[in-house]
């Protein structure tokens, strides 16, 4: 056995029951005489979106009620693409942080490289966005023909884009050749500025500028790490594409507009967070984390193909490594330890389900408090899972099987899932794991709406259901 001076007791005993699962562990237990204190808190939200807010509510929280410094608070993430959500909060909280052996996303250059496409998808005449993209990927525009370009925008007044055009340009065939394609491909996109909304348009643009096939052909762990940041803007533009009717009535006709998503991201872009000299908030991979500790940590999306990774998975020995690496991150918590989940999360383009990670299924109940959010931590009859342990991932809103002993009863015979379409505030539905209830509201949009209904008999007054997702027949 081995002492570890730093944890406290519920964040041990947890560590060493997920570790403990690891074939190739070598049987060694760690404990502490850390007084018990603190459970485990688990926060389980409905979105990704959702779990961000929460982590930061929960730091200014702790800043005010527990007096905890920014330097001893850190936000643990599987994957570097999962900081946009908590760097965004953060900064709506006015909660200064850095990113630990890194960029803050909206400075990584693969994210600033998409950016710059798209506004000049937006705005031709930007010429700090023009001189970025326009050999990126290569198109054999070379350093000499921007310096001449930009030399004769100079003489003209005019912005590089106009000053391509102007028959003075003295550049080679080729290069002439090669600006003429690359117009065309800008002007393609402006001519669908109308027509398409930010998501449709944006995607467009990271395949036909050539930048996704770029990113692709790097299959390192860095390349995958930036392919995922581009793709993490793309899930953003595509949340915002889905709650902008929403956000602003107002703005009809424009609010799903490439245009419109770029004022939004506008601060965040110019505008990096200058943590120097000053007390912040870390954020940093798990990976990153080894050999560090805070008084607060917070252990984000631990979901199944994400916490483990579904990479991990197709090796044989890869389950055993992400269980070390989240036995890495738990103990990195010296007082407070938060564990956070999401329901569902936008990836390429689309809200998807997620499911609950395995690792909260090997820690037992007893080191864990629920921090309210959907569903409730003892709410359903626990399913033994090993020796003893328990799992807390079967009671998501989302259908599932509820566990219980004994075989499950047959669904009746006359029921039908109804069309999500059909799924309306004020209507009566049957749901085949919580019974009749009535829809008190459905938000959302396209194919995200999520429905808050009060079922008939239910321990929670109000469940809020993914509708694409569920199962439920109007009654």
């Amino acid at each position: 056995m081995e002492q570890n001076y730093r944890s406290t007791h519920h964040i041990i005993a947890a560590a060493n029951e997920v570790i403990s699962y690891n074939s190739r562990q070598l049987q060694k237990t760690i404990w502490t005489d850390r007084e018990e204190r603190n459970k485990i808190k688990l926060v389980r939200c409905l979105t990704d979106d959702e779990e961000a807010r929460r982590v930061a509510d929960l730091i200014l929280e702790q800043k005010h009620r527990n007096h905890i410094p920014n330097s001893e608070i850190a936000i643990l993430y599987r994957t570097n693409a999962q900081s946009r959500k908590f760097e965004e909060h953060l900064r709506r909280l006015n909660l200064p942080y850095k990113v630990f052996g890194g960029l803050s996303f909206y400075q990584r250059k693969e994210v600033k490289d998409l950016i710059g496409y798209l506004r000049l998808a937006v705005n031709p005449s930007d010429d700090e966005a023009l001189r970025r993209v326009i050999n990126f990927p290569t198109r054999g525009i070379s350093t000499g023909t921007l310096d001449k370009i930009s030399a004769m925008a100079g003489e003209s007044n005019l912005p590089m884009w106009q000053a391509m055009l102007l028959p003075g340009l003295q550049v080679t065939d080729r290069a002439r050749k090669s600006l003429a394609g690359f117009r065309k491909m800008v002007e393609g996109w402006q001519s669908k500025i109308e027509k398409q909304n930010a998501y449709a348009l944006a995607a467009d643009i990271y395949r036909q500028s050539g930048l996704q096939d770029a990113l692709k052909a790097d299959t390192s762990p860095e390349g995958i790490s930036r392919m995922e940041n581009a793709q993490s803007v793309l899930d953003a533009i595509s949340e915002f594409v889905d709650n902008a009717p929403l956000a602003s009535a107002e703005l009809a006709g424009e609010e799903r507009s490439l245009a419109t998503y770029l004022q939004t991201v506008t601060l965040l872009t110019d505008a990096d967070e200058d943590a120097e000299g000053r007390e912040y908030i870390t954020l940093m991979s798990v990976h990153a984390a080894k050999g560090l500790e805070y008084q607060s940590v917070f252990v984000s999306g631990l979901e199944e193909n994400l916490f483990p990774s579904f990479m991990a998975l197709e090796d044989p020995n890869g389950l055993d490594e992400e269980r070390r690496l989240f036995y890495v991150a738990i103990t990195r918590a010296k007082e407070l330890l938060t564990i956070s989940l999401a329901q569902s999360r936008y990836r390429y383009g689309q809200i998807r389900s997620s499911e609950p990670s395995r690792f909260l299924e090997e820690i037992d109940t007893d080191h864990f408090e629920l921090l309210g959010g959907i569903g409730t931590a003892r709410g359903a009859e626990p399913r033994p899972i090993g020796a003893a342990r328990a799992s807390i991932s079967g009671n998501f809103s989302r259908p599932r099987p509820r566990p219980h002993h004994g075989a499950s009863p047959p669904p009746p015979v006359d029921f039908q899932p109804s069309s999500p379409e059909t799924i309306v505030s004020g209507c009566r539905v049957r749901h085949l794991k919580f019974g009749t209830g009535d829809v008190v509201n459905v938000e959302g949009s396209r194919d995200n709406k999520v429905a808050t209904i009060r079922f008939e008999g239910d321990d929670l007054p109000e469940r809020r259901i993914v509708i694409k997702f569920a199962k439920l027949q109007v009654l």
